[in-house]
């Protein structure tokens, strides 16, 4: 049961409390302080003559020396079988804790925080590893995460130019379209790697299981950003790319559950001993980020649960203080 003072926070108010220039900033500060971010935990339901869904728990809570405790969990169901229905494959809530007394504070929208705070954690990796004077942005994907990249990578650097490929092209001229209608300079990129060329930062955010992203297309400077792959089997980025680029990831979980690591890995092509360094190393000014303009950097995340608390946080604490609810 609901407490009286639980706040339930929609997918369209929790949007509203997650702009960039406020969250971007909280994650830096978390990931400073850290939490427990124990093992997510995965369980499969059989559903009668469907695919299986999957049953995931993310769980996290602040430190003991906290100056303010919070815990939360957030739960997420993924049901294939809901496609050829037409309804969400995906559905998700977070629930967040007083971390000292374990009282419910909030139940809000676990997809609005997972798209936001993943781009958001994106555009926080580049602040440290795209050069200061990018400006050219390739998206590659149109999907739900792709559409918010513009405007995470501005919150960071000066975009002047952003180009959008996707395998459907009818998609990235949708998005380039939005985005245009906005006063942005976007167009849609017909040739990969020509497009790949130009860029000064890619983010991409695809379904893909074979790389889109070749390493011999990238040019001396580049960042790339790697956000779709999130199992073994999924891959954005070619071996020659990994090898190219000084490596940075957002969690250890990566190499595990990323197949633009793992299959690197297996072949021989990487090593956990060549990885540069985590976003908490590079928050925390642990190890340095980008270190010339010639460099080419690559980030890759695979999702923590980190992220998802501070994101909770900022949630509850902003509507908290509009007294909105």
């Amino acid at each position: 049961m609901l407490g009286n003072s639980t706040k339930i926070l929609n997918a369209m108010v929790t949007l509203d409390l997650l702009p960039f220039d406020s969250l971007i900033p909280a994650l830096r500060d978390t990931f400073v302080s850290g939490c427990i971010t124990p093992t997510r935990h995965h369980h499969s339901i059989e559903v009668i003559g469907e695919a299986d869904g999957t049953l995931l728990l993310m769980p996290a809570w602040t430190k003991s020396n906290a100056s303010r405790a919070y815990a939360g969990v957030k739960l997420v169901n993924v049901f294939p079988g809901n496609f050829a229905r037409g309804e969400p494959t995906v559905n998700s809530n977070y629930i967040l804790y007083d971390g000292k007394t374990g009282r419910q504070l909030a139940v809000i929208d676990g997809d609005a925080i997972t798209v936001r705070r993943t781009v958001a954690v994106v555009a926080l990796a580049a602040d440290y590893l795209a050069r200061p004077d990018a400006s050219k942005l390739l998206i590659i994907g149109a999907g739900r995460v792709a559409r918010l990249l513009a405007d995470a990578y501005r919150s960071v650097r000066t975009i002047d130019r952003i180009e959008i490929w996707d395998v459907e092209h009818a998609y990235a001229e949708d998005l380039a379209g939005k985005l245009a209608m906005r006063g942005l300079n976007a167009t849609v990129a017909d040739d990969l790697e020509a497009a790949v060329r130009r860029a000064d930062i890619i983010g991409a955010a695809t379904l893909a299981t074979s790389p889109l992203i070749k390493g011999g297309w990238l040019t001396d400077g580049t960042h790339v950003d790697l956000i779709g792959g999130f199992t073994p089997d999924m891959r954005e980025a070619d071996d020659v790319a990994i090898r190219r680029a000084s490596v940075f990831i957002d969690t250890m979980d990566a190499f595990r559950e990323a197949g633009d690591l793992v299959q690197p890995c297996a072949t021989g092509a990487f090593s956990e001993q060549a990885l540069r360094g985590t976003l908490e190393n590079l928050c925390r000014g642990d190890v340095l980020g980008r270190q010339s303009n010639h460099e080419i950097t690559l980030f890759k995340t695979v999702g923590t649960a980190l992220a998802d608390l501070a994101a909770a946080r900022l949630v509850y604490e902003s509507a908290s203080e509009a007294s909105a609810f």
